[in-house]
């Protein structure tokens, strides 16, 4: 059985700083031996983890649309920044890649897929964050899972981790696949789901890790100039 987690960062995100290392060895004390490693706009991260994690790590990124974040699972490269959704979502299954759709409802990010957009990508998209951790109001959790019943689309449970004190409270439990996407999204769609939101504040510890960020690249500009 595989307790699994098909969203969250490490540092090649501007808004984390958990090293790779230190999420295998959190994944490894919560019990995830399946996870997908979604940082904004890079593989790099995933790919960094699948290298030194013992367990199942699907290459995937959340990507920045013209208007809002598709996330694309089992990548080979990254997909670029700033592409239309129709497009995005194309580059994604020209890699054989799924298209989930990550927090489609959140009605306080800045990054949440448009409605228009949404309605031009629906004969692409794998999967629906039905339910996210890191949403603020449990009805835009529960609008995706409608919105995901409605049309038929499988949905997930994610953490939608920034810090490592978030992996192992959302996951789900399903049976292992056979390493093709085609396999994973069948035995994804029995699976079990086990979710908990995090308090509010995980944002603003976000906000803050990419302001400090931010402030470290302009001092070593600085520096170095």
């Amino acid at each position: 059985m595989l307790k699994v987690d098909l969203h969250m960062h490490t540092h090649f995100s501007p808004d984390s700083d958990v090293p790779p290392e230190r999420l295998v060895a959190r994944c490894q004390e919560v019990g995830l031996n399946c996870i997908a490693v979604t940082d904004h706009n890079t593989v790099d991260g995933a790919l960094a983890v699948r290298e030194i994690a013992p367990f199942t790590v699907i290459v995937a990124e959340e990507v920045a649309s013209s208007e809002g974040e598709i996330t694309g699972l089992f990548l080979q490269e990254t997909i670029p920044v700033g592409l239309s959704p129709l497009e995005t979502v194309r580059r994604i299954k020209d890699q054989g890649g799924l298209v989930s759709v990550p927090h489609p409802f959140d009605r306080f990010r800045g990054h949440v897929i448009s409605q228009a957009a949404l309605d031009e990508i629906l004969p692409y998209i794998d999967i629906v964050e039905a339910f996210n951790s890191r949403n603020s109001l449990p009805g835009d959790n529960r609008k995706a899972e409608r919105f995901a019943r409605e049309h038929g689309f499988v949905v997930s449970a994610v953490s939608d981790a920034h810090t490592t004190y978030e992996l192992g409270r959302t996951y789900m439990e399903m049976r292992e696949f056979d390493g093709s996407p085609e396999d994973f999204k069948l035995a994804l769609a029995d699976a079990k789901i086990f979710g908990r939101p995090v308090t509010p504040l995980v944002h603003v510890a976000t906000t803050l890790t990419k302001l400090r960020r931010r402030l470290r690249r302009r001092r070593r500009r600085a520096g170095g100039g």
